[in-house]
């Protein structure tokens, strides 16, 4: 065999291989839209969640949310006994859940002395004593307090007391803008400006 027919041969047979391999790695994968075949990424979903999703699922499990405040409406709201000291009582701001279902108080509740058919204000409203305390929850008919000074005004100078006399408590639980009256006559100090508060008040606590 001639040299010429063996060159002739080589040639046509790298033509051959040459066509084999363009028809082999210059395809598409039409299922994948285009994606070179073979070089494909496995578009499966990941076997982790996304950790937002994760959380969701945790905090189904957990705690339930916390009830809503105690509203005004459904608060029986009573002074209870107490003990006398060095020119103060001490008694408990009682409140009772008179509502069908659990809530709760959190901190101080506003009082203050009240007077007269149109329940005018008597003097500066109730000191916060001492920290804020956490939540307390109220079963339908369960109750909590919140611990009430009550000094005894006559301590006071007269003329920078200015004493009235008082018919009650104005009272606004925890969290309401909506008020209560709490029968209890006394005297208090009419005074804007006084020598030491005539009331103060403690944060919520159960009863």
């Amino acid at each position: 065999m001639s040299i010429t027919i063996i060159r002739r041969l080589a040639a046509a047979g790298v033509a051959v291989a040459a066509l084999l391999l363009a028809g082999c790695s210059g395809g598409t994968d039409e299922v994948n839209g285009g994606t070179p075949a073979g070089s494909g990424t496995p578009t499966t979903a990941p076997a982790t969640p996304p950790a937002s999703t994760t959380a969701a699922a945790a905090t189904s499990g957990g705690d339930p949310l916390s009830p809503p405040n105690c509203p005004t409406a459904s608060l029986r709201i009573t002074l209870g006994d107490g003990d006398a000291g060095a020119g103060s009582s001490y008694r408990p701001l009682i409140f009772t859940n008179t509502g069908g279902s659990t809530c709760q108080l959190r901190g101080f509740p506003g009082v203050s002395y009240v007077t007269g058919d149109d329940g005018h204000q008597v003097g500066p409203a109730a000191a916060m004593s001492g920290e804020r305390g956490g939540e307390v929850r109220l079963a339908s008919g369960g109750s909590a307090a919140a611990q009430l000074q009550l000094v005894n005004v006559q301590n006071f100078d007269a003329a920078a007391c200015r004493p009235t006399p008082v018919r009650g408590l104005r009272v606004y639980p925890p969290g309401n803008t909506r008020s209560a009256f709490v029968p209890f006559e006394t005297t208090g100090c009419a005074a804007e400006q006084l020598p030491g508060n005539q009331l103060s008040v403690q944060t919520m606590t159960a009863h």
